[in-house]
């Protein structure tokens, strides 16, 4: 019994795809910078996973295009402000992933992205046909079941993460907005309480001139 569950346990490690090239970044884009950002394809075929979205800045939107290792541009977009694609690397070589914040002229962008580069999964056969296929079958559709659920659940912590970010850069703008309105007016306050004194100060003060007799 203990033999048939480690065939089983062996041959579920040989169908599950190999370890996943990933790189999760957070950086920030200065107003008309253009930043890219480079994975390799080692062979036709792997997928690459692309997510992107905009904590911070303006209205949080980027433009940003994607180009295979021949300079073609296979996915962009304007103003956006946040995605997530897959793509089909059909052509071995680098693969670069570009941000532009040239709508802006002063305001910085802070983006929080991820490029996931992985091969389509393995399914080997078994050693013996016919022997624990049943097992291995069900072991497999429990484990990639159990994937995608992992992966919806990654995607809604992402956009959670997103949505909390977004709302704290919101409060914060709106508090440096409210800190400077006070500021102004009350320097407004006082401005008007100098002027009302020195007016009420000129209607008492005399200022005609003098004669002598």
């Amino acid at each position: 019994m203990i033999s048939l569950f480690l065939l089983c346990s062996c041959l579920l490690f040989l169908s599950l795809p190999r370890p996943a090239r990933s790189s999760a970044l957070t950086t920030a884009i200065a107003a008309n910078e253009r930043l890219c950002f480079y994975v390799d394809a080692d062979k036709a075929g792997e997928k690459i996973g692309f997510y992107f979205a905009v904590q911070a800045g303006g209205s949080f939107d980027i433009d940003f295009d994607v180009k295979d290792p021949n300079e073609k541009v296979i996915l962009d977009g304007k103003r956006e402000r946040q995605g997530d694609y897959v793509l089909t690397a059909n052509t071995v070589g680098e693969y670069s992933f570009c941000f532009e914040n040239d709508m802006s002229t002063l305001t910085e962008k802070l983006v929080d992205f991820d490029i996931m580069v992985e091969s389509e999964p393995r399914r080997e056969a078994p050693a013996k046909p016919g022997q624990v296929s049943d097992h291995t079958s069900a072991l497999e559709e429990s484990t990639f079941r159990l994937s995608s659920l992992l992966l919806n659940i990654k995607r809604t912590q992402k956009y959670f993460h997103t949505r909390e970010n977004r709302g704290f850069s919101l409060v914060k703008s709106t508090q440096n907005r409210l800190f400077w309105y006070m500021v102004l007016e009350c320097l407004g306050v006082v401005g008007m309480a100098i002027f009302q004194v020195y007016i009420l100060q000129t209607f008492f003060t005399k200022t005609g001139r003098r004669y002598k007799v």
